[in-house]
């Protein structure tokens, strides 16, 4: 059992799992602070919603976590390493993700729910609105990149 708490603790103070959390919850921060000026929530629910579970918006905390792993990574094991290298394409990925194809999903969203809405009252069957994902724009993944990529800096250098 001592071995585990161990292990455990030695997990905690790993420098790429601080990086990539701590870039997380800033970034997610951030988002609700921002947030809360843009839109002022109307409950509590609303605004521990926004902190930990919102999507979209400013700065992108997919793009912050994923630069602070790839860049914790390539410190600790060399830009060389071929976790550096996996680190960086899922980097890539998630961020392409998050501009593209999540951003895509959402606009498609707003213009189905849309549509239901014109639609209430005219036929028969009751339809239920669709999830409307939130995408960023470029800034807002930049902002992630530069956030998550000085965090790690700061975490390994420490």
């Amino acid at each position: 059992m001592k071995v585990v708490m161990e292990e455990f603790i030695s997990f905690l103070e790993d420098p790429i799992f601080r990086a990539a959390c701590f870039s997380w919850l800033l970034s997610q921060f951030l988002k609700s602070v921002i947030e809360i000026f843009k839109k002022k929530p109307h409950s509590a629910k609303e605004l521990l919603i926004s902190l930990f579970w919102a999507t979209g918006g400013m700065p992108s905390s997919h793009s912050a976590v994923v630069s602070s792993i790839c860049t914790s990574v390539g410190f600790r094991m060399g830009v060389t390493s071929p976790v550096f290298m996996v680190t960086l394409f899922y980097a890539f990925i998630t961020i392409r993700d998050a501009l593209g194809v999540r951003r895509a999903a959402g606009a498609q969203a707003k213009v189905i729910n849309q549509l239901i809405d014109s639609l209430d009252g005219k036929i028969d069957s009751a339809i239920k609105p669709v999830k409307e994902i939130h995408g960023h724009r470029g800034p807002e993944v930049l902002v992630g990149i530069v956030l998550g990529f000085f965090l790690a800096v700061a975490f390994n250098s420490l």
